[in-house]
């Protein structure tokens, strides 16, 4: 298993080695410099979106939660197709239009008089919450050294921050985008394979099946599984839709694609891998309640009830032989690889393209804004690391968290400078301060006792004071490109 799992990073330094070579200017570190294919770019989009959330935080979620779960995945996957059918075109062609790098400079061609503001704060936002979300993926590289090689978590997560921080300092978006279509075959396999893997054993075992779609939560059933527990339930777990409209790491992907030709390739490709990981991660967790509550799992069933998310790596380590297990465990460290440099990336540039651009006084050649992301890339990775062994929240939480922060103050800001021809600047401002105020707010005090959770309000306060603030206070459109668009329609 050690074997296959060198073998793994052999593959992915060769991988980096190849890729880097094409970043040779600061448009192709940030962006790829419209080089790169619709089908690896939605490979990209995909494996950046999951990360050790789909294959440690999901899974630890279905064991734990049984079919209740279900609706988490629901969720995401309408989330997914909606960015793909509905978002992936319009923000292709403002990229081309606009030349913007980055999500937040889609804003400010749209209100230059505004430029200095609005990159202080969508700076300051995606600093704050990505270092939360690098944290997680850091911290699921602990658990799995931890699992599989019996590696202090710690030293789990010291590995796992410095394999990504290198390779994305070293080539940038493109070897991101290279390493991410790689990852994303592996993660697609593990979900594909352990799952089957597991119904074979179960059966061969006697193993009764035939209620597995209706395992539920011991606290669902306490609730009578009726009024406003599953309600809440229902509704909380189709919130995690909303964030997907405002994630920079996955809009980018969308804004390097080169045609259209290409975003139709790219659709196809996240629809088929969407389907594939999704099933597969939710019936690892099912499948693996099954054969702890069999005794097919040995003595894991303590452990699992201290840390759900850890049901993926113990099913690999006492299901499979080691070959097999280094193959899937290595798509686990892709899981977290992906997000993690994906988000080093917009991090990074969120510094160095939006807040150091709009702060400087002096214009900066290629060379000089090339040298500057790729010494913030290490100063992120840096920071993340400490954040990563100070916080004690799983990486279920910990992605919830970013992921609310992050979607609730830029995803209606996005979907309202797409599709409404009068969103104004206040309404932007409504949009980035009140998603993030609201979620922090939510998340620390109300969360608990409402049982309503900020993934959902704090987007719809954020959408709320959007639309409200631009009604109220309209201003006049700067950039011309962004008019007369035919699907402009609210």
């Amino acid at each position: 298993m050690t074997f296959v799992f060198i073998l793994y990073l052999v593959l992915l330094i060769f991988i980096v080695a190849w890729s880097a070579r094409k970043s040779k200017s600061n448009t192709d570190f940030v962006i790829g410099g419209h080089k790169l294919s619709g089908y690896s770019l939605a490979l990209s989009e995909r494996a950046t979106g999951e990360s050790a959330w789909l294959l440690l935080g999901l899974t630890g979620h279905a064991y734990a939660e049984g079919i209740a779960a279900v609706w988490v995945a629901v969720g995401c996957v309408a989330g997914i197709l909606f960015i793909w059918f509905f978002m992936a075109q319009p923000l292709r062609e403002m990229q081309q239009k606009t030349s913007a790098l980055t999500v937040s400079s889609l804003f400010t061609h749209r209100f230059r008089n505004h430029h200095k503001s609005i990159t202080i704060i969508t700076s300051v936002i995606i600093i704050f919450f990505f270092m939360l979300y690098i944290a997680s993926q850091f911290s699921g590289a602990g658990k799995i050294f931890n699992n599989t090689f019996g590696i202090d978590p710690v030293w789990g997560m010291v590995l796992g921050s410095l394999l990504v921080t290198v390779y994305t300092m070293l080539g940038g978006f493109i070897t991101v985008v290279a390493t991410d279509a790689f990852q994303a075959i592996l993660m697609a396999i593990t979900c594909i394979v352990l799952p089957g893997v597991a119904i074979v054993i179960a059966q061969n075992n006697g193993v009764d099946l035939s209620g597995l779609f209706t395992t539920i939560p011991e606290s669902y059933s306490q609730s009578g599984g009726a009024g406003i527990f599953s309600f809440l339930l229902i509704v909380n777990g189709l919130s995690w839709a909303f964030g997907y409209t405002g994630q920079p790491q996955l809009l980018t992907r969308m804004m390097a694609l080169r045609n259209r030709k290409e975003t139709l390739q790219g659709r196809r490709v996240a629809v088929i891998w969407t389907t594939l990981a999704y099933g597969g991660a939710f019936m690892i967790g099912l499948m693996g309640y099954k054969m702890v509550q069999a005794g097919l799992l040995g003595n894991a069933a303590a452990s699992l009830a201290e840390d759900a998310e850890k049901i993926m790596p113990t099913m690999v380590m006492l299901l499979l032989n080691p070959i097999l297990a280094g193959i899937l465990l290595s798509g686990a460290i892709s899981a977290m690889m992906s997000t993690a440099s994906s988000q080093l990336m917009v991090a990074s540039t969120a510094i160095s393209e939006d807040l150091v651009e709009s702060l400087k006084r002096k214009k900066f050649s290629q060379k000089q804004k090339l040298l500057i992301n790729r010494i913030l890339v290490i100063v992120v990775g840096i920071v993340a690391f400490g954040f990563a062994i100070s916080m004690e929240e799983t990486v279920y939480g910990l992605v919830s968290y970013a992921w609310s922060g992050i979607g609730a103050s830029f995803g209606p800001a996005v979907l309202l400078l797409l599709f409404w021809k009068r969103f104004s600047v206040f309404g932007l401002y409504g949009s980035l301060v009140g998603g993030t105020l609201s979620a922090i707010v939510w998340k620390t005090w109300l969360t608990d006792p409402t049982g309503i959770s900020e993934r959902l309000v704090s987007y719809l306060m954020a959408f709320t004071l959007a639309v409200s603030l631009s009604l109220l206070f309209p201003s006049k459109i700067q950039n011309q490109n962004c008019k007369n668009r035919s699907n402009e329609v609210f």
